[in-house]
């Protein structure tokens, strides 16, 4: 880090320290004013239990000893009634510190992050101007962009009705508004965080569109116009150079509740809520541009928009043209007749309508390979399209067979008794119709989770033509998703082999010889460890650019990132930023799942600088860093070797006979599927668990309650340690200092050990069955911790990012007690299961469980 990063570093460290440390302690004290029963005493006395907690895991004690003793040394309770109402109100208590917390860091956003410096767009026009790469970047900024897909994954446990508060409360917060702020907490107060009821799909695409509406629409048009002025004409008219995407009410992948009919819905809520966004903005216009002929134009236009708003059952006849064209008038009168005046908010306006349209962003489907293979093997027992031995037939018969349908399917009720089937035939219908009134980008995406054939592709190609779709007007992309580790390394014969394929390198053609292929990681790091995922990710993506330029096929691909480093999260960007040539950087596209929504997109501020950071990785890479590979032979060999025998070690651990037991026995793993945070079950299957069908989301939020975030770095010390012995300990020396993918994978390995906290579960060191794999878990969780701060350089974990380790430093402090009180409750569950207890006797622990769940991934942020 040089002098002035240094200083920067620390001009931040300290402005946090101040806005948010300090603020939250003085702010803290409003809390004794909030609407709770008893509420002065349950502060006091939440206060002494953090004190209570850190002394008693100094002394090794467990979270049952801590608890009880502080029941006797600080209180008269002495009922279990009395005893479980104050630890409900604690966790009620703390609750509202991470919302005190979180609005904060928000409130203090710009204070704290350099919004001119490393990674933005000013410092890419800097650099721009200094190089004189005009024109290099014009012809970048032709066709990259940035796509952000907001999934519904289920790690959000903010109601939509608590962010708005969030977004309140930061806002008075940054102006020092004591006087609102406290309103603002004693409306937290009494504001309920718990879901009685699952939100339906529906449900969570309205919490998502909220940040649409009131943060990606005005922190993307921002960045667009910030771009224009800075590069009058770089961007060509029309282009989008930042793209959202949305998964809710499309992402039917082992989700029961998505139905044709709520895609619809949700269409229709994005193409409503950016109409909506569009008149607000009309309305505020109309206050400035009172000029002659200028004000019957708005108005004109002002009142096309309420009647698609607020006219019930109005025909649906606005297009996007029809609001540019009147707009692009408006300013054709100001520029001519009114001397410019107000024409930069017009100007404005026109970037926002030509980057949203009338979709808002994309509705992507998804859905499992499996339901698409089940189909056709149903239609070729009920129908004569297909041979009646389909099911038995090799791929490349299949493929012949399905390519070889010349007839749409005539009945449309054929799978009345199968609503799964039926639904997956009425979903391409709907496409059709979202196509109609939001325009082709409101959905032309079909995803296909766990693909691992051409022939998986080519169904779901065929089941368009079988409904209607012709193949010159089939106006859809499908994306195969890639996830296991064998499954990556598949990835680019299967794309060789689509690339071959006649039919689909014609459809490809249409597309404009463009293929998106999306990679995920979670179930990569669920399936093979956290060097195995990334490393597999990077060889895939390095052999399907190779595939497709052989090819003459655009490739782009497509991120399934979560939050945490564990799911492909941390520090994105830098893993954008160190791609080489050998890997296609046409675009930038990633999903934004659970609680990164909310840290990192949670303001305008944030928004404009993430999504900043991510377009100056994308482009400044192009600009100036893409000149050779990411890594070279000898760096590539040693990453490969540091992935296998990180996998190795993974994969011994999670063959452990009492692995999963062990993951159930002590985390809160089993009560996702009742915490009412998300319409999706957390097993993709009914029955028996096992680690196949578990989901990535409560698979990673599991060991993120634990404390042991285990996904996130099990193996990297096996592996360093391995090449240590080996004496290649200067060549990783090097690679660290040299390769920015490597340093990141890193980076995001401290981020997931400094949210750790073994004393928590130390007390199962003992246990009879769980002891030595507890054991095992620490001992690889120590070996990585010393490895990693050995190439690092450093004494403590995250020293180069001493703002960010301070906010873990803060959060884990308030959520230490949800975390001691969690395993308390979790271990009275076992007691009581082994006394043979009635399931009414378990319920007061189990909804303690769930409500400890809100506040410690809410605290956490992408713990999940």
């Amino acid at each position: 880090m040089n002098t002035q990063s240094t200083l920067r570093a620390d001009t931040n460290l300290e402005a946090f320290s101040t806005l948010v440390g300090t603020r939250y302690e003085m702010y803290n004290s409003l809390f004794s004013s909030l609407p709770f029963h008893r509420v002065e005493k349950t502060g006091v006395l939440l206060s002494l239990l953090v004190l209570h907690c850190e002394d008693g895991y100094q002394r090794q004690q467990s979270p049952q000893e801590i608890i009880q003793s502080f029941f006797a040394q600080y209180t008269n309770y002495r009922t279990e009634q009395e005893q479980h109402d104050l630890l409900f109100r604690f966790v009620q208590y703390a609750e509202r510190r991470v919302v005190l917390f979180d609005a904060l860091e928000e409130a203090a956003f710009r204070d704290t992050h350099d919004m001119h410096g490393a990674g933005t767009l000013n410092q890419l026009s800097i650099a721009v101007l200094h190089e004189q790469a005009q024109e290099h970047l014009a012809r970048k900024l032709q066709e990259f962009a940035v796509r952000m897909v907001l999934t519904a994954h289920p790690t959000q446990f903010y109601p939509s009705n608590v962010l708005g508060i969030i977004n309140d409360l930061s806002q008075a917060l940054a102006t020092d508004n004591t006087s609102q702020a406290h309103s603002y907490l004693r409306q937290l107060g009494k504001t309920p965080f718990f879901k009685k009821e699952k939100p339906t799909p529906y449900e969570e695409a309205v919490s998502l569109i909220w940040f649409l509406e009131n943060v990606f629409y005005r922190a993307s048009g921002d960045i667009i116009s910030y771009l224009e002025a800075q590069f009058p004409g770089v961007i060509r008219p029309g282009f989008k150079l930042i793209r959202m995407g949305f998964w809710p009410g499309g992402d039917r992948d082992g989700n029961p509740f998505v139905k044709a009919d709520t895609t619809l819905q949700v269409a229709d809520a994005l193409r409503v809520a950016a109409i909506r966004a569009y008149y607000a903005d009309i309305r505020l216009l109309r206050r400035r541009l009172t000029f002659r002929g200028v004000e019957d134009l708005l108005k004109e236009l002002e009142a096309k928009l309420y009647n698609h708003l607020f006219v019930p059952g109005y025909t649906l006849d606005l297009k996007q043209e029809d609001i540019l064209t009147s707009l692009r008038e408006i300013g054709r009168l100001l520029l001519e007749e009114h001397n410019s005046l107000f024409l930069k908010q017009v100007e404005a306006l026109i970037t926002k309508v030509e980057l949203f349209g009338l979709f808002f962003a994309t509705l992507d489907i998804r859905q499992d390979s499996s339901v698409h293979s089940h189909l056709f093997e149903e239609l070729s027992q009920r129908t004569d399209l297909l041979p009646k031995d389909y099911a038995q037939l090799p791929d490349g018969e299949k493929i012949a067979a399905l390519t070889g349908i010349a007839d749409s399917l005539q009945d449309l009720d054929l799978f009345s008794d199968d609503e799964l089937l039926q639904d997956t035939l009425q979903t391409v219908t709907a496409i059709r119709t979202i196509q109609e009134r939001n325009g082709e980008e409101g959905c032309h995406r079909y995803i296909i989770s766990h693909c691992t054939s051409a022939l998986n592709v080519l169904e779901v190609y065929t089941l368009f033509r079988l409904q209607g779709w012709q193949a010159e007007a089939l106006t859809v992309d499908i994306v195969p998703l890639f996830e296991t580790i064998t499954d990556l390394r598949q990835a680019a014969s299967v794309m060789r082999q689509l690339y071959e394929h006649q039919v689909y390198r014609e459809h490809l053609q249409r597309r404009s010889n463009t293929q998106t292929i999306m990679l995920g990681f979670s179930d990569g790091t669920k399936d093979g460890g956290y060097l195995m995922a990334n490393w597999s990710i990077y060889k895939a993506k390095e052999a399907l650019t190779q595939v497709s330029r052989e090819y003459d096929v655009e490739v782009i691909f497509f991120d399934g990132r979560g939050g945490p480093p564990a799911r492909g999260g941390g520090k994105t960007q830098q893993f954008y930023a160190s791609m080489g040539n050998n890997i296609a950087n046409k675009e930038i596209q990633l999903t934004i799942q659970g609680q990164t929504v909310s840290s990192n997109f949670g303001s305008v501020d944030a928004a404009r600088f993430n999504l900043e950071q991510l377009l100056h990785a994308g482009i400044s890479n192009s600009l100036f860093n893409r000149k050779k590979p990411t890594l070279s032979p000898d760096e590539d060999q040693l990453l490969q070797e540091l992935a296998e025998v990180s996998y190795d070690a993974y994969v011994e651990l999670k063959n452990n006979p009492v692995f999963l037991e062990y993951l159930t026995y002590v985390s809160p793993l089993r009560y996702y599927g009742e915490a009412n945070i998300g319409s999706r079950p957390s097993k993709r299957k009914a029955g028996k668990l096992n680690l196949d069908d578990l989901r990535a989301v409560p698979y990673v939020g599991a060991w993120s309650q634990l404390k042991q975030n285990l996904p996130g770095y099990y193996g990297v010390g096996r592996a360093l340690e391995a090449l240590h012995a080996k004496g290649y300990w200067p060549k990783l020396q090097q690679l660290y200092k040299h390769s920015l993918f490597f340093k990141t994978l890193l980076d995001n390995s401290e981020m997931a050990m400094k949210k750790c906290f073994f004393p928590v579960t130390a007390y199962l060191a003992e246990h009879p069955t769980y002891g030595p794999l507890w054991q095992q878990i620490y001992e690889e969780f120590e070996r990585t911790k010393k490895y990693v701060l050995l190439l690092a350089g450093a004494d403590t974990l995250m020293a180069d990012k001493p703002m960010d380790e301070l906010s873990i430093r803060l959060r884990q402090r308030i959520e230490l007690p949800l975390i001691t009180i969690q395993q308390y409750a979790l271990a009275r569950i076992r007691s009581l299961e082994e006394q043979g207890a009635t399931p009414q006797e378990k319920q007061v622990y189990e909804k303690l469980v769930m409500r400890c769940s809100f506040g410690i991934i809410n605290a956490e942020r992408n713990s999940a």
